[in-house]
C-alpha cells in the first residue's frame, strides 16, 4: 500500500518550501508532503548561491521575472524581518566603463524604471561618492537591493510549513511517477507515496521530473557552474555595496561582480562554465554520462556553436585567477592579486530550448494535476514566496483543491 497525501511537492530548495508554505496559508489542513532527495534541504542552488535580494532592474517588462522578484522582494524582506533572519538593505551599483556600454545601461534604467524600482543615474564623481574605490563613466544606484542568507531563510519556510502542517522529507529521491485511477503514484527511494496532486520544483533536476509525468518537452536543462573567488579581510574596502558591471544581453547572467555577504565577506564572481555533472561544484567533478548527453544535445550544440568564443573566454577565467581579476579591474583597479583566492561554487540550472536559445524567464508547464517549474534560476531565491504565491494560485484554479 502507498502512502498518502492530498499534494506532494517534489524538490525542498527554496521555491518548493516557499510553495509548500503559500500552498498551506491557501488551503490549511491540505495533506502536504515535500520530497527532497538529499539528506538536508536546500543543499543546491539556495545554499550555493551569493545572498543577494534582488531588485528587477535588468528583466523585460512584463516578464514573469519582473513580477515576481518585485513582488518577491518585498515578501522576502518582510518574512527575514518577522522571522529574525539577518539581512540588510544596502544598494547596488551598476558600472559601465566603456562608451559602447552606455546604451545598454540606459536601456536597463528603462527597464528598471518600468519594473518599479527606484534609481539613481550617477556621473563619475557621484559613483565615488558611493564607492570610492570604483571608476567607471556612468553608473545606475538602486538603493533597494540587498544581502541575506537564503540558507537560513529556506529553513524558516520550512519552519513556517512544518508549523502549518507540511511534512517534510529528507532523503527521498522520486524516481518515478505513474498515473493510477485517481491519483499519481511517485516511486521513491523510500517507498511509494500517492497523491492527487503533483508541484515539482526540483532545480536541477526540474527536466528530468517533469518528464516523468510527460511534461517539458523541448526543455533540457543545462548546469552552468559558476566559481567565486573571496576578497581577503584588508580588501573588502573595494566593496561597500553590491557592484555590477553592465551585463551581455545575450545571456541571462549579471558578469563578474563583487557581492557583500551578511557574513561581512566579499566575494567576486560568479564565471559561468558549463559544469560537467548537474551537481558537481568541483572543477575535477565529472559525470561522463550526463556530460555526455548535454554535448551531444541539438539545442546545447547550437548554442556552443553561437557562442564559443564566449565559452572559451569563460573557461579560460575559470583556470585563471589572473584573468578573473582583469574582469574586476575593470571597475574597480585597485584590487590586487594578492587580494583574491578561490572561493566557492555554485551551480545555475538554466533551461534551453531545441533551438538553442536559453529561457530566459521563469517557465511553468502542467496539466490537470500536475505543475512544474521548468525554469527558475535567479533571482528565484528573491522570488521565491512570490513564485510560491502564483504556484498555489494555479493549484487552486486547477486541481479544484
Amino acid at each position: 500500500m502507498a502512502d498518502r497525501a492530498d499534494l506532494v511537492v517534489v524538490g525542498g530548495g527554496i521555491v518548493g518550501l516557499a510553495t509548500a508554505h503559500r500552498l498551506l496559508e491557501a488551503r490549511p489542513g491540505l495533506r502536504l508532503v515535500v520530497l527532497e532527495k538529499e539528506d538536508r534541504l536546500a543543499g543546491h542552488q539556495t545554499g550555493r548561491n551569493s545572498g543577494v535580494v534582488h531588485s528587477p532592474n535588468t528583466y523585460a517588462p512584463g516578464s514573469l521575472k519582473a513580477r515576481l522578484c518585485g513582488e518577491g522582494q518585498r515578501d522576502a524582506l518582510a518574512f527575514a524581518e518577522e522571522h529574525g533572519i539577518p539581512h540588510e538593505v544596502c544598494g547596488e551599483l551598476i558600472v559601465a566603463t566603456e562608451p559602447e556600454e552606455l546604451p545598454r545601461l540606459a536601456t536597463i534604467a528603462e527597464r528598471a524604471r518600468a519594473n518599479g524600482v527606484a534609481l539613481r543615474e550617477l556621473g563619475p564623481e557621484a559613483i565615488r561618492e558611493v564607492e570610492p574605490e570604483v571608476r567607471g563613466l556612468r553608473a545606475l544606484h538602486v538603493p533597494g537591493t540587498g544581502i541575506i542568507d537564503w540558507g537560513r531563510f529556506a529553513e524558516a519556510l520550512a519552519t513556517a510549513a512544518r508549523g502549518r502542517g507540511a511534512e517534510i522529507r529528507t532523503g527521498v529521491e522520486v524516481e518515478t511517477i505513474r498515473t493510477s485511477p485517481g491519483e499519481l503514484v511517485l516511486e521513491t527511494t523510500a517507498g511509494a507515496v500517492a497523491a492527487r496532486d503533483v508541484v515539482g520544483c526540483a532545480g536541477l533536476q526540474a527536466d528530468r521530473v517533469a518528464a516523468m509525468t510527460g511534461h517539458g518537452r523541448g526543455i533540457r536543462i543545462v548546469p552552468f557552474r559558476g566559481d567565486y573567488a573571496v576578497l581577503r579581510p584588508e580588501a573588502r574596502r573595494f566593496c561597500r555595496t553590491l557592484i555590477y558591471p553592465v551585463p551581455d544581453p545575450r545571456f541571462p547572467f549579471l558578469g563578474v561582480h563583487l557581492t557583500r555577504r551578511i557574513d561581512g565577506e566579499v566575494w567576486a564572481g560568479p564565471n559561468a562554465v558549463l559544469a560537467y555533472a548537474r551537481e558537481g561544484y568541483r572543477r575535477r567533478d565529472v559525470d561522463v554520462r550526463e556530460l555526455a548527453a548535454t554535448v551531444a544535445d541539438r539545442g546545447f550544440l547550437r548554442l556552443a556553436g553561437r557562442y564559443w568564443r564566449t565559452g572559451a573566454a569563460e573557461m579560460a577565467r575559470d583556470l585563471s585567477l589572473r584573468l578573473f581579476l582583469r574582469a574586476l579591474r575593470r571597475y574597480t583597479p585597485g584590487v590586487a592579486l594578492a587580494d583574491l583566492s578561490w572561493g566557492p561554487s555554485g551551480i545555475r540550472a538554466q533551461a534551453l530550448r531545441r533551438d538553442g536559445s536559453l529561457v530566459e524567464d521563469f517557465a511553468i508547464a502542467g496539466g490537470a494535476h500536475v505543475l512544474h517549474v521548468l525554469n527558475a534560476p535567479s533571482p528565484a531565491a528573491t522570488a521565491s514566496l512570490a513564485i510560491g504565491r502564483e504556484l498555489a494560485r494555479l493549484a487552486v484554479e486547477r486541481f479544484g483543491i
